[in-house]
């Protein structure tokens, strides 16, 4: 379904931020992009659904394919009506507005299609807690509320391909579980696929079934989900273990070999 090859990202003409990054996503996958903060998770999903240019950023090489057809050169607009959509880190919301409005911005897109309350509906039936907090302004819910608000209100543009960024962050371990819940049933029931880029590498592999590492703007490594949960140096990085299960600080956490194959 999405294919990035080997493409460069540079921010204001000379900061070189993303060197040769290439993976996929096949339909009705479920993709993890695992990263320390600043590797560069954020940055790929914006050059695919191309919010880059609002940050004066750009694809300066390589090409991201969507369904066989090329979209780096498309506007972000277009790139949602194709079928992709991104939700933003940090639970970008619009406070003045009720839950239900903002939720309803999703649809933006489709006009006055009539299956817009269907969906609203669908998106209540996924988040019952939503349904409850309807008239709510939604900068008055809670962060956990307000990430399903997000994730919501993406679901409301009807994507093929959701680009879900961060979405554990600052929620407590109960919510997250929640989140990530209900992330795998969107998957498996609305076959939307999904491209995961998470800190909280232990839960991004229970739910994904493959996954690439980033590291200072690089994909250092990939593989099956199961394979990575299983190698040492994602049980050292990411969780402080070593082969024994001690405790070892940051620094004395190795960095990743580059990958040593690209994909094509």
């Amino acid at each position: 379904m999405l294919k990035v090859n080997n493409i460069e990202v540079v921010y204001e003409h000379v900061i070189l931020v993303l060197k040769g990054v290439s993976l996929e996503v096949p339909g009705g996958g479920l993709v993890a992009l695992l990263g320390a903060n600043g590797a560069g998770k954020s940055t790929t999903l914006k050059a695919i659904s191309n919010l880059l240019r609002a940050e004066r950023g750009e694809v300066t090489k390589g090409f991201i394919e969507f369904l066989g057809e090329r979209i780096d050169r498309q506007d972000a607009a277009e790139v949602v009506r194709k079928g992709i959509v991104q939700v933003m880190e940090g639970r970008r919301k619009f406070e003045h507005l009720t839950v239900e409005d903002d939720l309803l911005t999703g649809a933006y897109s489709r006009g006055n299609d009539p299956s817009v309350r269907k969906e609203l509906d669908l998106v209540y039936s996924y988040f019952p807690r939503l349904a409850e907090r309807r008239d709510v302004k939604t900068g008055y819910i809670s962060g956990g509320e307000q990430q399903m608000v997000v994730i919501g209100r993406a679901l409301m543009a009807r994507p093929k391909l959701m680009l879900l960024d961060e979405p554990s962050m600052g929620l407590a371990p109960l919510l997250v579980q929640e989140i990530f819940d209900i992330v795998i049933r969107l998957n498996q029931e609305e076959k939307v696929a999904i491209l995961l880029a998470e800190q909280n590498a232990a839960m991004a592999l229970q739910v994904a079934r493959y996954g690439y590492v980033m590291e200072n703007g690089r994909l250092v490594l990939d593989g099956d989900a199961g394979t990575l949960r299983d190698n040492e140096d994602i049980k050292e990085f990411y969780l402080g273990l070593s082969e024994l299960g001690s405790r070892k600080s940051y620094k004395e956490v190795k960095h990743y070999k580059r990958r040593k194959r690209w994909l094509a």
